[in-house]
């Protein structure tokens, strides 16, 4: 766990708490990090929303199966970042989504029973945390605003447009690099590979942006 401490300590559910707190919450929380390779199902949809995550290394890729058997990606998680919080605190019967490695790393999984009541011990940086579990929930709810705002758009290139101006409006600046390969994009942007490759193709001739793998420049902005 020791290894990983700076990491918890920055992730945003933890802001205000001290790090000489972090290990008494952790074990409170009955937290404890797990080891993954690429590939592995960290949370499998189906399963009871008994605890959410925390990135510790690597990369998570969450992502939910369509009855036709399309994949559509909700987000990739990056180290600091939760997943599965919202789930969770709702106690779901059901989790209608999967978490799946995207690279080797390793997650902390934190039972969300024991994170939104308070404990018998009555820790005093509880309330902190169930108030940064509120902002968090927060956030989430705007990004996937943002997201619904994205797919409203009827073609594969007013889709990639928004969320690549979405992007560079994020970071301040028109050149950025986005956390998915071209199939992940695709299944975040709902929309077919080949398509998806045939109109950043047409975008380049276009002089509206460059493109180079995972990076992309908008001209125009």
């Amino acid at each position: 766990m020791t290894e990983y401490l700076e990491i918890i300590r920055r992730s945003p559910l933890f802001r205000g708490i001290e790090a000489e707190e972090l290990s008494a919450l952790l074990d409170c929380m009955g937290g404890r990090p797990r080891r993954m390779k690429k590939g592995d199902t960290v949370l499998a949809a189906g399963e009871p929303a008994t605890h959410l995550g925390i990135v510790l290394a690597g990369r998570v890729q969450v992502s939910r199966l369509k009855a036709d058997g399309q994949r559509i990606v909700m987000g990739e998680i990056r180290p600091g970042q939760l997943f599965a919080e919202s789930f969770a605190c709702a106690r779901a019967e059901a989790l209608p989504v999967t978490a799946t490695a995207g690279t080797d790393g390793a997650v902390l999984l934190l039972d969300s029973g024991r994170l939104s009541a308070p404990c018998s011990a009555a820790c005093a940086f509880h309330g902190r945390l169930i108030a940064n579990l509120l902002s968090v929930l927060a956030h989430k709810n705007l990004a996937l605003a943002g997201k619904v705002e994205v797919l409203s758009g009827r073609t594969i290139r007013e889709r990639l447009l928004a969320y690549l101006e979405d992007l560079c409006l994020k970071a301040g600046k028109n050149t950025v690099t986005v956390p998915f390969d071209r199939q992940a994009l695709a299944d975040y942007l709902c929309v077919d590979r080949s398509a998806l490759s045939r109109a950043i193709g047409q975008l380049r001739e276009e002089g509206v942006l460059e493109a180079d793998r995972g990076k992309f420049t908008l001209k125009q902005l």
